[in-house]
């Protein structure tokens, strides 16, 4: 139980600290990435709901037995976005710093998948 803790806890602070800094880099990424980002709508929502899932990560480390149920969940959050990024990379689509991203999310998944198979199943109540 303790690996999953510190898998959650660590992935969702290091990730919040990853997404933070980019609320404020649109401007840069444009200039560093062309083209320029058309539609911040989307820029701003992939950062909104992926923080979230950060923060659902770190709640998940504070009793990693009690939300089991969520952590599949977790694993669809890091490999949709990973395997994404390398079917991408493959078809010459994103940037080297997005296929590193996408190993990184993916070496996450990885983890997520070794801490629910060892995080014991929630005790349920009984009458």
């Amino acid at each position: 139980m303790n690996f999953a803790r510190w898998v959650f806890r660590i992935s969702g602070v290091v990730g919040a600290l990853m997404l933070l800094p980019l609320y404020f880099l649109e401007q840069q990424i444009g200039n560093d990435l062309p083209p320029p980002i058309t539609h911040p709508e989307f820029y701003y929502g992939f950062i909104g709901v992926t923080l979230a899932w950060q923060l659902a990560f770190i709640v998940i480390s504070v009793d990693p037995p009690r939300f089991r149920p969520l952590m599949p969940a977790a694993m669809v959050e890091k490999f949709s976005f990973s395997i994404a990024v390398f079917i991408l990379a493959g078809m010459g689509r994103v940037a080297t710093l997005w296929l590193a991203a996408g190993v990184l999310d993916f070496t996450w998944g990885v983890l997520f998948v070794i801490s629910y198979l060892r995080c014991p199943a929630p005790r349920v109540a009984s009458w």
